[in-house]
């Protein structure tokens, strides 16, 4: 069996559903592996697969205490007819790379890759541990994580979800879609504040044992559905093994031929299972991480220093807007070693100081990974230059990767095949991916510019978005940073 520690103590050993339901460990830390283990199917084996069986062959090997019912129910029960493609993560082939669409799904985000499975995960992470209380869901967003969590968990028997965001820092789309969220668990609130601040109140949150003991009295637990969880990384590790399967079934590459992945990345979820899929044999080369204009990853890749002492800026890609990428613990901790005692030292630093350095061989275990960052200005061309040659419409995310790539070939003169992590659908972010095509769509109101990016990509336009041009607002509690605590107490009736 395989079991879970934490990234910042020896003590704690977990089982995976145990790891699932904490989302955080006692100490804080995240929790990882004893190790990645390898696929024990071939390739070619995997090339034959559907999505729904690639993804049970990669998470029985994490998911070792789910038997293969209950992880086949849980994985049917997710990758079903709420993702508008039979396959689930398709891929388009656009000025010499592939994107990587993972974007079908109820909220035309990646997270819903993960998120649709969570909640199926955590109900039967909770009746494997006979876990008698009602399970609250609670999570920050940068905006898309927060819909895809609501998407997932509404209506499920047995939990209540709460979402923070930030009130002026998501996309009109975003918000729309968070604040007419129906079902009676769910909640959402803005903070004035940023994503940083509502990430870090909630892990204020669940590390206040005060509040977790009034929570146990009244038949409460809190559990997390951000990437800090253990059950959101897993299946994110799937469509890159999946992707990297169909390249070959297609005959775009050869068996064990490389390949690099782009990723825009905020939290470093995304592209930390990208690392796993690499360490589990996926033929990968480069992984390389695309920062927008809150660049401190690049930074951190560049110099070895990890610092938010920075400005924070308010970008097209709101969704990387971060400065405190909590799933990088995880790498910091791989990369020292397995050494918890360094990793919590760091990670004590980073809480008191905005910052932490770390030590040339930890750096020298990270050549897997470029960073490089996109300004506003590039990202935009980037979706003109691929609209104007090839018709195909990306979102601002998927541009920062796309201008990433750029940089990473010129400086490299790599050419390897590259698969882009398309994150979300341009009809997400419409008006700074209209005027990027063209100035003259500013005039245009949110649905308009809807109607009109549907028409010039000649793409349908999907239900996530048709589902909230009339819905009423559901949601409307705004809050200062302060106020969390009161705020979840308030919801909860304690």
């Amino acid at each position: 069996m395989l079991f879970y520690r934490s990234t910042r103590s020896k003590d704690e050993t977990v089982k995976a559903s145990e790891a699932i339901l904490k989302g955080l460990a006692n100490d804080g830390g995240l929790f990882v592996p004893e190790a990645i283990p390898s696929l024990d199917k071939t390739l070619e084996e995997l090339s034959q697969m559907t999505y729904q069986e690639t993804a049970y062959e990669v998470m029985k090997l994490f998911l070792t205490d789910f038997t293969e019912e209950e992880l086949k129910d849980c994985i049917n029960k997710a990758y079903d007819s709420k993702f508008d493609t039979e396959v689930i993560a398709p891929m388009v082939e656009a000025e010499g790379a592939y994107y990587l669409e993972l974007f079908h799904g109820a909220t035309i985000a990646f997270k819903d890759m993960a998120l649709s499975i969570l909640p199926h995960l955590l109900i039967t992470s909770a009746k494997k541990n006979n876990v008698q209380n009602e399970i609250v869901i609670l999570t920050a967003t940068s905006g898309d994580t927060g819909k895809a969590a609501l998407a997932g968990f509404a209506g499920v028997e047995g939990t209540k979800i709460i979402v923070f965001y930030p009130k002026n820092g998501v996309s009109p789309i975003q918000e729309k879609q968070m604040v007419t969220q129906k079902g009676d668990n769910t909640f959402v609130v803005g903070i004035t504040g940023n994503f940083d601040d509502a990430q870090t109140g909630v892990k204020m949150l669940f590390g206040d044992k005060e509040l977790e003991a009034v929570m146990a009295n009244a038949g409460y637990q809190f559990s997390s559905a951000n990437s800090i969880n253990i059950g959101r990384l897993v299946p994110q590790v799937v469509y890159y093994v999946y992707s990297y399967a169909q390249l070959l079934k297609e005959g775009m590459v050869e068996k064990g031929e490389k390949i690099n992945v782009v990723v825009p990345t905020g939290n470093f979820g995304n592209i930390l299972a990208a690392y796993f899929a690499k360490n589990m044999g996926i033929p990968i080369a480069k992984l390389i991480c695309a920062s927008n204009e809150n660049k401190v990853l690049y930074d951190f890749f560049e110099t070895g220093v990890y610092d938010r002492n920075r400005e924070f800026v308010l970008t097209s890609s709101p969704s990387m807007d971060i400065l405190i990428s909590s799933n990088l613990e995880r790498l910091i901790y791989m990369t020292a070693g397995c050494d918890s005692d360094k990793n919590a030292a760091l990670m004590n630093s980073l809480s008191k100081e905005g910052k932490y350095t770390i030590t040339a061989d930890m750096k020298s275990n990270m050549t897997d990974f470029y960073g490089n960052y996109a300004s506003e200005q590039e990202t935009a061309e980037t979706i003109k230059e691929l609209y104007d040659n090839t018709g195909y419409v990306i979102d601002t995310h998927t541009s920062v990767a796309a201008t990433v790539l750029k940089k990473y070939q010129k400086d490299t003169q790599d050419m390897t095949k590259a698969v882009i992590a398309s994150t979300a659908s341009p009809f997400k972010f419409t008006r700074s991916v209209m005027n990027a095509i063209d100035a003259k769509y500013d005039s245009m109101t949110d649905f308009e510019l809807v109607d009109e990016l549907s028409k010039i990509a000649n793409v349908d336009v999907p239900n996530a978005i048709e589902e909230i041009r009339t819905a009423p607002v559901l949601h409307d509690t705004v809050c200062d940073k302060e106020d969390m605590k009161a705020v979840v107490m308030k919801f909860l009736g304690i």
